[in-house]
């Protein structure tokens, strides 16, 4: 089908149990889940995606009005949903996903059992009586500085997302990561990403969720991951004993545990 194709779904684990959709955050692609993923195939059809502008999806796809808002991306999902014709789905979306995850979840929620929301953040920039982790003027210098030289910022910014420095491989993935993905697609997702405003949309979703915060985090702090598990109707919050905004890659043993403890027994 032409949804499979542009968002290069991949499909693996039994095919008849329940399924979980994976959904990788700003910057990334569906490699991100590698070491995740595959925990779940015994007892889940394990889906993975490529957001358009990432990975093998299509490029010729990607419309800038559609993905200027969340909404777009979320309404893909939707799609990829459909298209494989699944029973409600366990939704686990990192970062920027999560919140992709949030919105397709409020409007379509009969398609999704459960969500994982991995580092979400419903806004990045402070505002009154909340924290997000980012001035308005430090949002402004780090998109202008993506527009002016996109390559170094990647190099610069991937050690301080993955937030472990005595792991540089995993940073030096993700600047790859990073520099593998349309500059100008990319460009524009950050703006989409880091000048969004959900915080409206939690108390819509009826949907049952876990949010899996790291200790450490200085894209999405502590206090984020706080404020979404308060505000969701029905929410776990796991803190995991870990830093940085990527524990898929950093602390998957602990990602998946939090997941198995979280979910019901398949």
């Amino acid at each position: 089908m032409e949804v499979l194709r542009r968002n290069n779904v991949t499909v693996s684990g039994h095919l008849d149990a329940p399924p979980m959709v994976f959904a990788h955050g700003f910057g990334c692609d569906q490699g991100m889940w590698r070491y995740v993923a595959p925990a779940f195939e015994q007892t889940h059809r394990v889906v993975l995606f490529d957001q358009v502008g990432a990975g093998g999806s299509d490029l010729s796809a990607y419309d800038p009005a559609k993905y200027s808002r969340l909404e777009g991306y979320a309404s893909d999902v939707v799609e990829i949903v459909q298209a494989l014709d699944l029973r409600p789905v366990t939704f686990v979306g990192h970062s920027v996903s999560a919140m992709i995850g949030v919105l397709a979840a409020a409007e379509r929620p009969e398609l999704f059992e459960r969500l994982v929301l991995v580092g979400p953040s419903p806004r990045y920039v402070d505002d009154v009586d909340y924290r997000g982790g980012f001035t308005a003027d430090e949002i402004e210098e780090l998109l202008e500085t993506m527009d002016g030289n996109y390559l170094g910022w990647s190099a610069h910014i991937a050690p301080v997302i993955m937030g472990v420095p005595g792991r540089p491989e995993l940073a030096s993935e993700l600047t790859s990561s990073f520099c593998r993905t349309d500059p100008t697609i990319a460009r524009r997702f950050a703006r989409t990403t880091f000048l969004s405003d959900n915080r409206a949309d939690l108390s819509r979703v009826q949907t049952p969720s876990l949010v899996v915060q790291c200790r450490d985090d200085v894209i999405a702090p502590l206090e984020v991951g706080q404020y979404v598990s308060e505000r969701l109707r029905d929410c776990h919050l796991a803190v995991l004993d870990a830093t940085g905004h990527c524990p898929n890659l950093s602390a998957p043993d602990q990602l998946v545990a939090a997941m198995r403890q979280y979910l019901p027994a398949a």
